[in-house]
């Protein structure tokens, strides 16, 4: 299938399989459950990400504090970005992962964060100079 003209850079159908499709997933997640997801992720075998601090509110709108006997609104939260660069066959592992150690109990709770998945147009090993799925 030929581009849309929408989408620069991205190829798609069998085109794309021989091209090496990468993925970007971004994850936005609690601070308290980064642990269970790099383990979650090292059982299926994903062992490269970058980690920041991040702040962001959704559903969850914040909550208020105390401070010095002044109650204040804090709606900005702490939450960990995960940026994890991933060949094609390794994305749906990778969100399996990711969901299984970033959600609070069986069914989750609001809060918990969202997974992006992006597509990657390249990537290039600045060691070797290697490019594409071969530099993940």
């Amino acid at each position: 299938m030929r581009n849309p003209g929408w989408l620069p850079g991205v190829v798609f159908g069998t085109q794309a399989k021989a091209k090496g499709i990468m993925k970007l997933i971004v994850a936005i997640i609690q601070p308290s459950k980064l642990e269970s997801v790099k383990s979650a992720l090292t059982e299926v075998e994903v062992f490269r990400l970058t980690v920041m601090d991040v702040q962001g509110f959704g559903r969850q709108k914040g909550h208020t504090e105390v401070y010095r006997g002044h109650e204040f609104s804090v709606n900005l939260l702490r939450k960990v970005r995960l940026e994890i660069a991933v060949n094609d066959e390794f994305v749906e592992p990778t969100i399996d992962a990711v969901i299984k150690g970033g959600r609070t109990g069986e069914t989750g709770e609001i809060g918990d964060g969202k997974i992006f998945v992006l597509p990657m147009e390249d990537c290039i090993r600045i060691r070797t100079g290697e490019r594409g799925s071969e530099a993940i």
